[in-house]
């Protein structure tokens, strides 16, 4: 009784988005639903309802959720590089790749838009800090390769992302050995792709 109190007055929607986030990991999506992840918390079937009409609904919520901690990888490896453009790049790339490692399967959801619902605002504010991040961190690069107008930023943009999130894919689909510095499941993209757009001291 205890238990369908807190979920009444508000802590059903927070064990639902954990319980997926940790079902998600150990089942991949096609292992989810809206009643398996019930029963793991330990209401009935119809208890989400009111929360997660269906599952896109309960997806959204985790990739929302995923949103956040990518960028928060990608910011705290940031803050442990030194403070110039080259190695700011360098560790906003390890904090992608970092997340990817850790959540392959969350990172694989956040990505795939046949499972997500991206006309819902809220999936669309979660994910723009993300986006935003990126976009400054490739300002320097831009303007060094004389690319300052806002199709050379993008350009730009879509080169580090292409190139991070391909990695990102190869290594937790295990279709390459990350060849790089490796320290416990810390990686590091092979190529240096900041060394090549902000060359020598990487000031921008």
């Amino acid at each position: 009784m205890a238990r369908q109190k807190a979920y009444h007055h508000g802590d059903l929607r927070k064990a639902l988005v954990e319980t997926g986030l940790t079902m998600l990991e150990e089942v991949g999506l096609e292992g989810m639903s809206l009643r398996k992840i019930a029963a793991r918390v330990g209401v009935s079937h119809a208890a989400p309802e009111h929360h997660f009409p269906t599952l896109r609904h309960l997806l959204n919520a985790l990739a929302s959720e995923g949103f956040i901690l990518f960028r928060t990888s990608m910011l705290d490896a940031m803050q442990s590089s030194d403070d110039n453009a080259a190695d700011q790049l360098r560790g906003a790339c390890k904090g992608y790749l970092d997340f990817a490692v850790s959540h392959p399967n969350l990172f694989r959801l956040m990505f795939n838009k046949n499972s997500l619902d991206w006309d819902d605002p809220k999936l669309g504010e979660a994910a723009e800090p993300s986006r935003q991040l990126l976009a400054d961190i490739c300002k320097p690069a831009a303007a060094r390769m004389g690319l300052d107008t806002p199709q050379g930023r993008l350009s730009v943009e879509h080169l580090v992302w292409s190139q991070i999130h391909g990695y990102a894919h190869l290594v937790i689909d295990q279709k390459i050995e990350a060849d790089a510095e490796v320290s416990g499941t810390t990686l590091a993209p092979p190529f240096d792709l900041a060394g090549l757009l902000l060359p020598a001291d990487g000031k921008g």
